[in-house]
């Protein structure tokens, strides 16, 4: 019985020594959260139908990966029609820049030349040779006149005496209304000479040269700055447009922008997807961190501070990386002002991972740790 009694005493010693070696005992801080990554969610600009899927959830894909193809629908015939549209204005351009041809410009010079004659021509008036040959027609004329008149006065009497013939006496007629309409041309010719040249006709010469003149000079000086200012001007307005075209074509292909993991994907071909929608969601497994809270009494840490962090899946630590401290807290109570309640504000930190990229996975429970474990 007594030794009965002895082992129930020595229990209640141990399990005493427990109990008082528990409440003594120092747990190191530590607190929860849980493992967040990256995510990457695609779309196109444009939409459109599903051509091809190329990739499936949980696949690693590459940087540059094609993952979904849309149909171009018209866009390719947009962008021919805007490249015919920009040649066309490049076209013109370089032939503004290079001015009027060659032969172009001499023919101008040619009729500037040929209207400086003329003016010079009409300016100077008929030749003194011309004056002298007009008159030598004109006394031709009159003696051509004076033979005419003869004829026909002579024929006349030997009409009116009966010899003479009706053909005849008109015959002699026609010569002499012949000979004084030639008289008369002649006369009025040498008059024209002796009198010059008319200043209507002079003036009229000037401003032709005048205009010749400033066309010789702007094909010599070829386009105004102004036009081949509009030109380049139209030039770079659809080289824009085309190269927008060639964007929306490249926004075809969601490729991956960096190496990472389908997360999310649930299309098909045919499919049809809205501009700027998300198709898939993708994961950067090289980026790792865990969202936790610390208390406000317990902020006694820094940017840059290594931590170990553990979780249930894994016995043994992993190293992590204090990253972002938030400014303001969370959960704040209504009353601050005392101790008690103060401790009960928290402040959101982010911890990078720096080691088990390839074990752990977004989701995770995981504790960090902000004093060493024993």
């Amino acid at each position: 019985m007594w030794s009965r009694i002895g082992l129930i005493a020595v229990l209640i010693l141990i399990f005493g020594s427990l109990l008082a070696f528990s409440q003594l005992r120092h747990e190191p801080l530590k607190v929860s959260g849980y493992i967040e990554a990256e995510d990457i969610r695609l779309g196109s600009r444009v939409g459109g139908r599903i051509a091809e899927v190329l990739a499936d959830e949980g696949d690693r894909v590459q940087k540059g990966q094609v993952l979904v193809r849309l149909e171009p629908f018209d866009l390719k015939e947009q962008l021919a029609a805007a490249k015919a549209e920009r040649d066309d204005k490049q076209a013109l351009l370089d032939k503004l820049n290079a001015g009027y041809r060659t032969e172009e410009v001499a023919q101008a010079k040619a009729k500037v030349d040929q209207l400086t004659s003329r003016l010079e021509k009409l300016v100077n008036g008929p030749r003194k040779q011309e004056i002298d040959a007009a008159r030598a027609e004109l006394r031709m004329a009159s003696s051509q006149l004076e033979l005419a008149q003869a004829n026909f006065k002579r024929e006349k009497e030997v009409f009116e005496k009966g010899a003479g013939t009706q053909e005849r006496m008109d015959s002699v007629a026609d010569l002499l209304r012949e000979a004084e309409s030639n008289s008369e041309v002649k006369q009025n010719n040498l008059s024209l000479l002796v009198e010059g040249t008319r200043k209507e006709e002079i003036a009229e010469a000037r401003a032709a040269l005048a205009e010749a003149t400033e066309q010789y000079e702007l094909m010599k000086s070829g386009y105004r700055k102004e036009e081949v200012a509009q030109a380049a001007a139209a030039v770079a307005a659809a080289t824009a447009n085309v190269a927008a075209i060639e964007k929306r074509i490249e926004e075809l292909d969601i490729v991956a922008p960096s190496d990472s993991i389908v997360e999310a994907l649930e299309l098909e071909p045919g499919d049809l997807m809205p501009a700027n929608a998300p198709m898939l969601t993708l994961i950067d497994p090289n980026k790792l961190w865990v969202r936790a809270y610390v208390p406000e009494n317990h902020l006694n840490i820094s940017l840059g501070q290594k931590l170990p962090i553990t979780v249930d899946s894994y016995d043994q630590e992993f190293q992590g990386e204090i990253t972002f401290i938030a400014r303001n807290a969370e959960f704040t109570p209504n009353n601050v002002q005392t101790p008690e309640e103060r401790s009960k504000q928290v402040y959101r930190i982010k911890v990078t991972l720096l080691d088990g990229l390839d074990k752990l996975r977004s989701g995770m429970a995981a504790d960090v740790w902000l004093e060493p474990r024993k």
